[in-house]
């Protein structure tokens, strides 16, 4: 029997201080709708633009308070009148701003992904897995035989990015920041990677690749950012994925040439890619990377370190954005 309230996290103050704007609150037990279905989760995923969420980015019109999390793992509990496709005690991953954050989320049928067990792993494809799947290869148009540079490669989506790019038949860089992440990035498949606190990623892509880097799957932003534009060979491409280093201090001001300056000599180009604009690409990624899985030809880490409840959301939110994550964070609900 399914419980009359349940708790979430939810945004009381528009701020980039995750601890001081998620509070937890106690709701009725979600109804479905004659399309819906409520699902009990058991596994939150942790995403560095956590942030952007509570100082209200997404959504500069939202009021106080709203939702906070995204995607999750979990089990179907109740169903509406004219869901047919799934049905209670299915394993689902679902993936909606808001939804990720509580003990219960009620949403479409439509919009949930079926799964073998509702696992770390499962929930990782939701965010992490799409986003490099589909940025690569729609927004980036990887190819075979490239050199392609992929920054935080460790984390959650810089996982996938490294692999996904092996698999396609090209030579993959990745950056990092310890031994330990350098370790992990050179049993996935990297063919070269660069610690930045120990090596200087300008001077390293400089000597390694005179030719220049034909795509990056970009996530830090800054200097990293300003360096991978440099390297960029003859029709370049960088994706933006996000730039996690300004998160919490908002954007850093530029005094240099514009950006315009370096692509044109190469005719390089930069793209930026938001997953929600992408949705059409949802299902046919979904089934490629759960297939690719399955076979044992792609590896999924989810970091050690173990956060259990709401209570723990803004822990998991801060050892993120800390840099010692490896791998994709997640809470146990």
């Amino acid at each position: 029997m399914n419980p009359k309230t349940y708790k979430k996290l939810v945004a009381t103050e528009l701020t980039t201080d995750f601890r001081a704007a998620a509070t937890i609150v106690e709701a009725p037990f979600p109804e479905p709708g004659p399309g819906d279905v409520v699902v009990k989760n058991e596994f939150a995923g942790v995403n560095a633009t956590d942030v952007n969420i509570t100082a209200g980015r997404y959504d500069p019109g939202a009021s106080l308070p709203f939702d906070l999390g995204a995607e999750a793992s979990g089990v179907i509990v109740a169903t509406g009148s004219a869901v047919k496709h799934v049905k209670e005690g299915d394993a689902v991953v679902t993936f909606n701003l808001g939804g990720g954050y509580r003990a219960y989320n009620v949403l479409p049928a439509r919009h949930v992904i079926p799964v073998p067990a509702p696992s770390p792993e499962a929930l990782t494809v939701a965010v992490s897995g799409l986003t490099a799947s589909i940025a690569l290869a729609v927004t980036g148009r990887m190819g075979k035989g490239e050199t392609v540079l992929v920054t935080a490669a460790a984390g959650g989506t810089g996982q996938y990015a490294v692999q996904l790019a092996k698999l396609a038949g090209n030579h993959v860089v990745g950056t990092c920041g310890t031994s330990e992440k350098a370790e992990f990035l050179q049993s996935l498949g990297c063919d070269l990677v660069i610690n930045y606190r120990e090596e200087n990623v300008k001077k390293v892509l400089r000597a390694e690749y005179p030719r220049g880097i034909d795509l990056v799957y970009e996530s830090v932003g800054g200097a990293l950012f300003d360096t991978c534009v440099r390297a960029l060979a003859l029709h370049g491409r960088l994706i933006i994925i996000g730039f996690i280093s300004e998160y919490l201090e908002g954007p850093q001001p530029v005094r240099q040439p514009r950006i315009y300056a370096h692509l044109l000599q190469k005719s390089a180009s930069v793209h930026a890619f938001f997953l929600p604009h992408f949705s059409k690409y949802y299902r046919e990624h979904t089934a490629r990377l759960f297939q690719l899985i399955t076979d044992g030809s792609l590896r999924v880490a989810i970091d050690p370190t173990e956060f259990d409840g709401l209570e723990a959301v803004a822990d998991a939110v801060d050892y993120l954005h800390s840099g010692k994550s490896m791998g994709k964070v997640v809470v146990r609900l």
